[in-house]
C-alpha cells in the first residue's frame, strides 16, 4: 500500500512540475512576443501593461489550481516555472552574444565585395 502512495505522490509532483513549466513557457513566450511587438505599435505602454496583466493573471490562476490544497504541489510548480525562466535567460544570452558576431560577419562580407 505504501508503494502506491509514494508512486501517487511522485506522479502528482511531476505533473505539478510540468504544469509550472507550461505556465513558464506561456509567460516568457508572451513576454518575448510583447517585446517584439513594441516596435510596431504606437501605444507601447498600453501594450506592455495589458500584456503584463494578462500573462500575470493566467499564471496566478494556474498556480492557484496547481496548489490546490497541497503546498508541495505549489513548490513543484514554482520549480518548473523557474527552470523555464533559467532556460529562457540562457537562450536569450546566447542569442545576444551571437548577434554582434553576425553583424561583424555581414560587414566583413560587404567590405570584401568593395
Amino acid at each position: 500500500m505504501e508503494n502506491v502512495l509514494v508512486d501517487n505522490i511522485f506522479v502528482e509532483l511531476t505533473l505539478a512540475l510540468l504544469a509550472g513549466a507550461l505556465l513558464g513557457v506561456f509567460f516568457f513566450a508572451g513576454l518575448w512576443w510583447t517585446v517584439r511587438q513594441l516596435k510596431s505599435t504606437q501605444h507601447v505602454a498600453l501594450l506592455f501593461i495589458a500584456s503584463l496583466l494578462f500573462r500575470s493573471a493566467i499564471v496566478i490562476a494556474g498556480f492557484y489550481f496547481i496548489a490546490g490544497d497541497n503546498g508541495y504541489h505549489l513548490l513543484a510548480g514554482l520549480l518548473g516555472f523557474m527552470l523555464v525562466r533559467l532556460m529562457a535567460t540562457r537562450y536569450t544570452l546566447q542569442v545576444e552574444q551571437a548577434q554582434p558576431l553576425r553583424k561583424t560577419l555581414i560587414v566583413d562580407k560587404q567590405e570584401d565585395r568593395l
